[in-house]
């Protein structure tokens, strides 16, 4: 039967391991939840999606807005439709900082994201994978003809993606139809 000492040197290692793989797992965990706080920042809880679904605010009568929903079910997105009078939107609209000359005819959240307005899935997906610094969400001012639900035969109107912060600030996040 081994001695006292060197059965604690055989468990030594074992132990420090098992300390190691806890310590290295409570830091990932409690990034991951740093970041989908920070990430969430100025999207009220109510409003809020999951990285898997696409939580999208419209109006019952809106047909652009269907078919955009239709758009993103098409690209694989789950989607949570709620149908809110235009009083409502606008609520919803203001209540997460978005300004005025971003808006379009509905306003949806994905994992702590605004996404407003008629905007591609592909930008959905950068936004998602690159997580830029400060952006609040993406938006599609207006309704530009040729985006996703605005389809209107062969026409293709340019139209930029914005992305916007908490401040106000905006920049072009991507051009379409150039």
């Amino acid at each position: 039967m081994p001695s006292r000492k060197a059965l604690a040197r055989r468990l030594i290692l074992p132990v420090l391991l098992l300390f190691a793989a806890v310590a290295a797992a409570t830091w990932w965990a409690e990034r991951n939840a740093a970041q989908a706080e920070a990430a969430n920042d100025g999207v009220p809880q109510e409003l809020a999606a999951t990285d898997q679904d696409i939580k999208v605010y419209k109006t019952p009568w809106c047909g652009c807005c269907t078919d955009w929903v239709e758009y993103l079910e098409r690209e694989g997105f789950t989607t949570d439709v709620v149908d809110v009078d235009q009083g409502e939107l606008n609520d919803i609209k203001q209540q997460v900082g978005l300004r005025q000359e971003l808006a379009s005819c509905h306003t949806a959240f994905i994992d702590g994201y605004v996404i407003e307005g008629h905007v591609p899935a592909e930008d959905i997906r950068t936004l998602l994978e690159q997580r830029p610094d400060g952006v609040r969400g993406i938006a599609v001012p207006g309704m530009p003809i040729g985006s996703p639900g605005m389809e209107q035969g062969d026409r293709r109107d340019p139209y930029h993606v914005v992305a916007f912060d908490a401040d106000g600030n905006a920049a072009i996040f991507s051009s379409h139809n150039q």
